[in-house]
């Protein structure tokens, strides 16, 4: 492994700064001290900052040379509603927010990057340092770009990374094209008649519709799509009534459907609407049917995979780079970013969970789970990662 020297002697100062972020977790657009933070560490380095983009978006600026290209770096800033199980030190002090899923690590790691990169500068060109808000749900990624992140940082690519639990300490993953699925809400109201129970022919119930309705749907996906498509479509919510002797007026179904692609989606949801609709319709009911596409798929671009997976590569050595990780149907807003610029969204391997500090919850080492930590040991990885991309990708 060849990390970067001065960036492991700087370790206990990125856990210091992991630790404080850790400590003091703050939800989408709500990331006013975080960005303060950010910010004024940015500052405290000599780096050139913009601020605003996206509500509570930070961006560092560090130019060299004098090429016009450049290469933007993210990472992302929110933490969870989750009440946190575990008992260490840097635990959060706020009350039913998280950190549960490392992003005080990737804020972490990038500004082990920009310490390095503006106290060195071994290269010619800009490199934009992104700090993101609202990834868990907020679409801060589109948000920034609304607000003109790439026409005030013009970039030649985008490239992201987020710490994967389970996947062995210090190995990375990554695969080109589609990596994570796109993520979409739907609300299915069924509006019946309501009545007593005891006469349930004088109404119309929209919970016997309802039911209908969610097991015919699960047919989309074995009989109506493609099985070379890969999509979930999960019904998590039914609330329907408010007592044992009354039939309700309306019946709810709320849950996601994540695909690879547009298409199969496009299907999914066209299929979800017409089914509803003609169950409904046959039990004399009627139907609104809301369907919310928050994501898109995130997609790597092949030749910034190609160059990630090298840079990868000569930092860890072959055996510690997955180049065709399995895919997940978890979503990112990242997704937004490879949608307008190319770029490489790579996983860092988190581990199992066996670096948590003593204290710490009984659950697994998972992602949004409230026992969740960060490894600090990838601090100098991930930052090591972030210079050596930068500056082969300026040295082009």
């Amino acid at each position: 492994m060849k990390l970067i020297e001065p960036i492991l002697h700087a370790a206990d100062d990125l856990q210091q700064i992991r630790h404080r972020l850790h400590s003091h977790p703050e939800l989408c657009f709500e990331e006013h001290n975080t960005a303060d933070l950010i910010a004024e560490t940015l500052v405290k380095w000599d780096i050139p900052i913009l601020r605003g983009l996206g509500g509570t978006g930070v961006v560092g600026i560090i130019r060299n040379g004098d090429s016009p290209r450049a290469v933007g770096l993210r990472a992302d800033m929110d933490g969870l509603p989750v009440q946190e199980l575990n008992r260490f030190d840097h635990a959060s002090r706020v009350a039913g927010k998280m950190h549960a899923c490392g992003h005080d690590g990737h804020m972490a790691m990038l500004l082990g990057a920009a310490q390095y990169l503006a106290t060195h500068r071994n290269f010619n060109g800009t490199v934009y340092l992104i700090f993101q808000p609202a990834e868990e749900g907020g679409g801060g990624a589109a948000r920034m770009m609304d607000d003109g992140l790439f026409e005030k940082c013009p970039m030649d690519a985008v490239f992201g990374m987020h710490n994967w639990p389970g996947a062995p300490e210090g190995s990375f993953g990554v695969t080109a094209g589609p990596m994570m699925a796109s993520s979409n809400e739907f609300e299915v109201v069924i509006k019946g008649r309501g009545a007593h129970a005891a006469q349930p022919h004088k109404g119309v119930d929209p919970i016997m519709a309802a039911i209908q309705v969610v097991q015919a749907w699960q047919s989309i996906i074995t009989r109506n799509l493609n099985p070379m498509d890969n999509a979930v479509l999960s019904v998590t919510q039914i609330h329907a009534g408010s007592a044992t002797n009354i039939i309700p007026d309306e019946a709810s179904i709320i849950g996601t459907v994540r695909t690879f692609r547009e298409p199969p989606l496009d299907l999914i949801e066209s299929r979800m609407r017409e089914v509803a609709t003609q169950i409904a319709a046959a039990f004399g009911a009627r139907v609104d049917f809301q369907f919310k596409r928050n994501y898109p798929p995130l997609i790597n671009h092949e030749t910034e995979t190609a160059f990630a997976i090298k840079v990868m590569q000569q930092l860890v050595g072959a055996d510690r780079v997955n180049t065709s990780v399995e895919p997940t149907m978890g979503a990112e807003d990242f997704a937004f970013m490879l949608q307008r610029k190319p770029g490489c969204y790579v996983f860092i391997g988190n581990g199992e969970g066996g670096h948590r500090s003593a204290g710490h919850g009984l659950g697994p080492c998972n992602l949004h789970n409230a026992s969740y930590d960060f490894n600090d040991r990838l601090l100098p990885l991930g930052a090591s990662y972030w210079v050596r991309l930068a500056e082969a990708f300026l040295s082009q």
